[in-house]
């Protein structure tokens, strides 16, 4: 299954919402993935197992459920976790990349690649269509949960 979206960050036409620096947001989507517990409460546990100069490996717990992945930076731009297929998890990608086709009027688009098959007519449709919903009700809530790090000041006090 592939699936993408893009969440508009900062709109112009909209003056009574919270603007976002890029750092900011960069800053969010940083935090997200090295304390992702404050962003998904039904994570239990994530911990850092390798860290390089490019990213780090992390073990995330759900419950008895344990899953390995790896998150990239191309600093200020994108961030890239990749699970690797393991037990009866199919490998999956997720790109998280700010855009901003005019200046500081930023989208982050959210592509997912997974190695489970798209067939219509199947469940497995009807199973899809409820993931990238869930997807997408998840990336709504993370960048509220960037939003409100952002307006009480714990994004500007992060690194970079």
């Amino acid at each position: 299954m592939n699936f993408h979206h893009l969440i508009e960050i900062n709109d112009p036409r909209n003056p009574l919402a919270e603007f976002l620096t890029r750092e900011q947001l960069w800053r969010g989507l940083v935090l997200r993935a090295e304390a992702p517990t404050l962003f998904m409460p039904h994570l239990d546990q994530c911990t850092i197992l390798e860290r390089t100069a490019s990213g780090f490996s992390r073990e995330l717990r759900y419950g008895s459920l344990v899953i390995r992945d790896q998150v990239s930076f191309s600093p200020q731009h994108e961030v890239l976790y990749e699970v690797p297929a393991q037990g009866e998890i199919a490998a999956a990608r997720l790109t998280m990349r700010i855009e901003e086709p005019q200046p500081e009027a930023f989208f982050v688009r959210f592509d997912y690649e997974e190695g489970t098959p798209e067939v219509s007519g199947t469940m497995d449709e009807f199973y899809n269509e409820f993931r990238r919903s869930a997807y997408h009700e998840a990336d709504l809530d993370t960048i509220a949960t960037i939003r409100a790090l952002a307006q009480e000041g714990r994004l500007d006090r992060l690194p970079s």
